[in-house]
């Protein structure tokens, strides 16, 4: 052995000993390393951001988080939620008191400093905490070690009387720069918000854009707001044009910074509920869990590209899919949003709709409002065009009497792992196994928790099969108003793929 090779060999020890590499994969016949799968590793970090829940004076609202256990994780870790601050119309942003918890107050002209209105103690069960009146703020949320993966919160509002009365829901959602809100409305008896929180240290600015039955509403006053950092601004849409508009669709998009969006939607006839956005645009989409007693459903589809979309309308049931009467397709002009009723479409079963191309794919963004009760004592919700549950997703703030879960697989069996967290106050998890043939939608009995007390959470995991799509309903009737809001369950992204890489000793030779 000459005295070069013996240097290579003891640059090569050297080398392992610096980066603690183990072994080195043999070149295939192509001369390329055999590539690893990528790691799925628990998210070390995630933020989530509540709005600012009503603006009624008798508004009781109720704050559930929860973060389910994941492999992997640190032994460390916290989560909180505190009051962002509130944006007034010239600009400036004033530090809001939340009125679920204490707060002490510095000096005149000072702000003031809010305790955190949930504080989780342990992923695996929920933390609850509540808020009264019409001037609760906007809340910024952040987890980080153990309770960042699959870190949810729920923000679940009950309004006894007047406009928007009923139960109003949402799953606190993340920053991002684009959101799709199908199914809007400037219409005279509808008061809609849009709103937006920044959870950054910097301004954001926001453009906002209105699409009717004719396309593009003519506004520049959606144009360049500023949200300032750590504030949330609500947008009423009626400000942003002179025209009514029973249907809209509402595209928000960032040009610096990023914001978490919602749509408050508020009717004087039938209750109010929020909005979430769509799905990024798609040439098929899925909006499930809609209740079996719904008495009205109206579907609403934007397509935001040049060309029009021809669509296949199924709604999957117990039984498989069917074709609602009268609704075997339906055509969206591009730039224009399209309305049709379907009426009460489930007929006493559940139901999910399903949109396919009819012919070649163009993407499209949707959303279903609901409506239940009879005249005069209705309440309406909205369901989203809505991601598949993927490896997992959860919904929190659930009770034996009030929940329902509901289950489609639109194109293949599959089988789903439900598991019922301990309760908020007591309690033991326990998990249930369910098949959703492919085609159907299932209202499935979810899990308890034996010996329950307080609230808790249900985490849906695909096992095989799928894709699976859910949507879990609370209710909760007053004064003969059957109150609900349907919630979508799309993956929770509580784990992040990681390459795995190797080093390259090819170096040493050159």
């Amino acid at each position: 052995m000459n005295r070069t090779t013996l240097s290579l060999i003891a640059g090569v020890a050297a080398l392992a000993a610096v980066t603690g590499f183990a072994a080195v994969d043999s070149p295939d016949a192509s001369g390329a390393a055999t590539a690893k799968a990528a790691a799925q590793l628990p998210v070390e970090r995630t933020s989530l951001l509540c709005p600012s829940p009503s603006i009624s004076d008798i508004a009781e609202t109720s704050y559930t988080s929860f973060t389910p256990v994941t492999e992997g994780t640190d032994s460390s870790g916290k989560a909180q939620l505190q009051a962002a601050d509130v944006q007034s119309d010239d600009g400036s942003a004033d530090t809001a008191t939340p009125s679920a918890s204490s707060s002490k107050s510095g000096k005149s002209g000072k702000s003031k400093t809010a305790k955190a209105v949930v504080t989780p103690k342990e992923p695996g069960t929920p933390a609850t905490g509540d808020a009264s009146g019409g001037d609760s703020p906007a809340l910024i949320g952040t987890a980080d070690g153990k309770f960042a993966p699959g870190w949810t919160v729920q923000e679940t509002t009950e309004v006894a009387a007047g406009t928007g009365r009923g139960l109003q829901g949402v799953t606190c959602s993340s920053a991002d720069t684009e959101f799709w809100f199908p199914g809007a409305s400037t219409s005279a008896d509808r008061t809609d918000y849009v709103h937006l929180t920044n959870p950054d240290d910097s301004a954001a600015v926001v453009d906002i854009e209105l699409y009717g039955k004719d396309g593009a509403l003519k506004s520049t006053l959606g144009e360049g707001i500023t949200v300032a950092p750590h504030s949330t601004k609500p947008v009423l849409l009626s400000t942003l044009t002179d025209g009514r508009q029973t249907d809209l669709t509402v595209h928000v998009t960032v040009r610096s910074g990023r914001v978490a969006a919602a749509v408050q939607a508020l009717d004087d006839k039938t209750g109010g509920d929020w909005l979430s956005a769509s799905t990024d645009p798609a040439g098929s989409l899925v909006l499930p869990g809609i209740p079996k007693d719904a008495t009205s459903v109206r579907l609403i589809v934007f397509t935001p590209g040049d060309a029009d979309a021809d669509l296949t309308v199924k709604l999957a049931s117990p039984d498989g899919k069917i074709t609602p009467a009268g609704h075997e397709t339906l055509h969206v002009k591009s730039g224009d949003t399209t309305a049709v009723d379907l009426g009460d479409v489930t007929r006493g079963e559940a139901g999910s709709l399903i949109l396919t191309p009819s012919d070649s794919s163009v993407p499209v963004v949707a959303a279903l409002r609901v409506v239940r009760g009879k005249e005069g004592k209705q309440e309406s919700a909205f369901i989203p065009a809505t991601a598949p549950v993927g490896t997992r997703a959860t919904s929190a703030d659930n009770s034996a009497k009030g929940s329902t879960l509901s289950l489609t697989a639109p194109t293949a069996t599959a089988t789903v792992k439900v598991t019922a967290s301990a309760g908020s106050e007591g309690g033991k998890a326990v998990s249930k196994t369910y098949t959703i043939k492919a085609g159907t939608t299932q209202d499935v009995e979810a899990p308890v928790p034996s010996g329950v007390k307080g609230t808790y959470a249900l985490t849906v995991e695909t096992v095989s099969g799928g894709p699976v799509y859910g949507a879990r309903t609370l209710s909760a009737t007053e004064d003969g108003v059957p109150g609900f809001t349907v919630q979508t369950l799309p993956d929770d992204r509580g784990t992040v793929a990681v390459p795995q890489a190797d080093q390259d000793l090819s170096v040493l030779q050159k």
